[in-house]
C-alpha cells in the first residue's frame, strides 16, 4: 500500500489480535478504530463510515463453527449494503471459506497472517470500496435526474401529430435492444430521441456513450471507437478503452454517421457483426453488450444506392426508423416550445418573460433552417437583452439570411445541389468565416470542412 488510503474497523475479541492489526495498519492506512466487543457494532456504524471491516469469526461463546461472525456479518450488512467485510479466523478451511464468501464477506483472513499478504489484501478491499461507492453516486444521480424530469422526453416536447408519431415510436422500441437510425436535419433533436430511448429502455441504468463521428478524423477513427494499448503509436501512453467498450452493457449513440468513409463503414460493420471490438495494437478482441443508436441528416438510402453507404451497413443500422420533422412542419409546436425555453431562461437569467402575439406571429413566420436549436437560441437572447417581461417582435433577432423569403434561387431539386448552394451561400455572407459558417449551417467544423472537400468549395 503505497499512500495511506482508507478507513479501516477491526473487531475482535483478542486485545493482542487488535494490538498487533493496529501496529501493523496504522502506517499504511488513513485510520483504523479497534473494538473488542461485536455489540456495540450497530452504534459504531450509526457514527462513523469505513471502508473495509476486519471481523473475527470465533467469539468467546463460540470457539469454532464461526455462526456468531456470520451473524454480526448479516447485522453489518443490514446496516450497510456496501459494506466490504474481510472475515479473520485461525481455524479456516475451504467450506467455511465459501460460505464467508455466500453470505456476503468479500475474504477470508487466517490467522496468523503474512503482513505483506494481509496489506495486499487491505489495499484491494479499500478500493473495491470506493469502487461500490462510485458506482452506487453515479446511479443515485442518474436517478435523481430521471425523476426530476417530469416531462417524459425532457426537452423533447411537441403537440403536434408527426410529434405524437415519434412519442408512440419511441414508447414501442425503447424497451426492445433494436437498433434504431434517427433520420432529421440538424437541430431536430436528434440526440434528445436517443437520450429518450436509452432513459426507457431495459438498459437505462448502464452509461450512455455519445460519439459525434463528425468530428472524428480518420486518424483518431479506430484509437476513439475501439480503444489502444499502450504504444500502439507515438501518443498511447497507456491502455485506454474505446468508446464501444465504455458503453458495454448500455448504450451507443453515432452520431453523424452519414459522414464515415467506406473503409470505416466497413471496419464497423465488423464490429457490429461479431459484437467484438479489438483495441489499436492488441491482438485479442473483448466482447461487447451494446444497444446501438445512429443519426444523420443526410440521405443514407441514396448514398447507399450510389455506392457511397455501405447497404449491409445501413440494414444493421435502421432495425427501427424514427424520422423527425423540421420544425417549420410543426406550427403547433411553436407556444408550447416556447413556453418551455421562457420557463427555463427565466429561472436561468432571473427574468420574468413571456411573448407577445406579434413576437409569437413573427416566430410562427420564420422558416427555422436551424429548427428547435435555433428556435432555443433566439429565445434565450431575447431574455437576455429583453428590456421588458413581455417580449415584442421587435426583440427577437431573427437573422435575414436565414429566413425563408433569403432569396436563394433554387434551379434543381436534388439535395447534393442544393446543399452545395446554401454552403456557397453562407460561406460568402461570412466572408469565408469557418466558424460562423458552420454556426450558421448547424454543423462542426469537421463536417463543413468535409462537404467543401467533397464539392470542391
Amino acid at each position: 500500500m503505497e499512500n495511506k488510503s482508507g478507513r479501516i474497523l477491526a473487531i475482535d475479541d483478542n486485545e493482542d489480535i487488535l494490538f498487533a492489526l493496529k501496529l501493523l495498519l496504522k502506517p499504511h492506512v488513513e485510520y483504523i478504530k479497534t473494538e473488542n466487543d461485536p455489540t456495540k457494532i450497530p452504534a459504531i456504524l450509526k457514527d462513523d463510515h469505513f471502508d473495509v471491516i476486519l471481523l473475527d469469526m470465533n467469539f468467546s461463546k463460540d470457539a469454532i463453527s464461526g455462526q456468531e461472525g456470520f451473524q454480526y456479518l448479516q447485522q453489518i450488512l443490514d446496516i450497510d449494503p456496501s459494506a466490504v467485510v474481510l472475515f479473520i479466523t485461525a481455524y479456516g478451511d475451504v467450506e467455511k471459506s465459501v460460505k464467508a464468501i455466500k453470505a456476503g464477506a468479500t475474504d477470508f483472513i487466517l490467522k496468523p497472517w503474512q503482513n505483506e499478504k494481509i496489506l495486499a489484501t487491505i489495499s484491494s478491499a479499500v478500493k473495491l470500496r470506493k469502487s461500490r461507492d462510485e458506482v452506487h453516486e453515479l446511479k443515485e444521480k442518474q436517478h435523481e435526474i430521471n425523476t426530476i424530469m417530469d416531462q417524459p422526453f425532457a426537452d423533447f416536447i411537441g403537440v403536434s401529430p408527426g410529434m405524437h408519431q415519434v412519442f408512440n415510436t419511441i414508447k414501442k422500441v425503447a424497451k426492445t435492444d433494436a437498433n434504431v437510425l434517427i433520420l432529421g436535419e440538424n437541430g431536430t433533436g436528434k440526440e434528445l430521441v436517443a437520450r429518450a430511448l436509452h432513459r426507457n429502455s431495459l438498459r437505462q441504468d448502464e452509461g450512455f456513450i455519445s460519439v459525434d463521428l463528425g468530428a472524428l478524423s480518420e486518424t483518431l477513427f479506430e484509437s476513439e471507437l475501439f480503444g489502444h494499448v499502450k504504444g500502439a503509436f507515438t501518443d498511447a501512453k497507456a491502455d485506454r478503452p474505446g468508446r464501444f467498450e465504455l458503453a458495454n452493457k448500455g448504450t451507443i449513440f453515432l452520431d453523424e454517421i452519414g459522414n464515415l468513409s467506406l473503409p470505416f463503414q466497413a471496419k464497423l460493420l465488423t464490429v457490429l457483426e461479431r459484437r467484438e471490438v479489438t483495441r489499436v495494437g492488441a491482438n485479442k478482441p473483448k466482447p461487447i453488450d451494446i444497444r446501438l443508436i445512429s443519426a444523420t441528416n443526410m440521405p443514407l438510402r441514396d448514398m447507399a444506392e450510389k455506392d457511397d453507404f455501405r447497404m449491409d451497413l445501413l440494414y444493421r443500422l435502421n432495425t427501427v426508423e424514427i424520422e423527425l420533422p423540421p420544425l417549420r412542419e410543426r406550427p403547433e409546436d411553436l407556444p408550447v416550445l416556447a413556453d418551455h425555453f421562457l420557463k427555463i431562461f427565466s429561472k436561468k437569467y432571473k427574468k420574468p418573460a413571456s411573448l407577445s402575439k406579434s413576437a409569437l406571429n413573427k416566430l410562427s413566420h420564420y422558416h427555422w433552417p436551424g429548427n428547435v436549436r435555433e428556435f432555443q437560441h433566439v429565445l434565450e437572447r431575447a431574455v437576455i437583452l429583453g428590456d421588458t417581461p413581455t417580449l415584442s417582435h421587435d426583440d427577437l433577432q431573427l437573422s435575414p439570411q436565414r429566413s425563408s423569403s433569403d432569396g436563394i434561387e433554387l434551379e434543381t431539386y436534388n439535395l447534393e445541389q442544393v446543399e452545395k448552394t446554401i454552403i456557397e451561400k453562407v460561406l460568402r455572407m461570412n466572408r469565408g468565416n469557418i466558424s460562423k459558417a458552420s454556426s450558421d449551417l448547424g454543423l462542426t467544423r469537421t463536417s463543413l470542412y468535409r462537404r467543401m472537400e467533397k464539392y470542391g468549395l
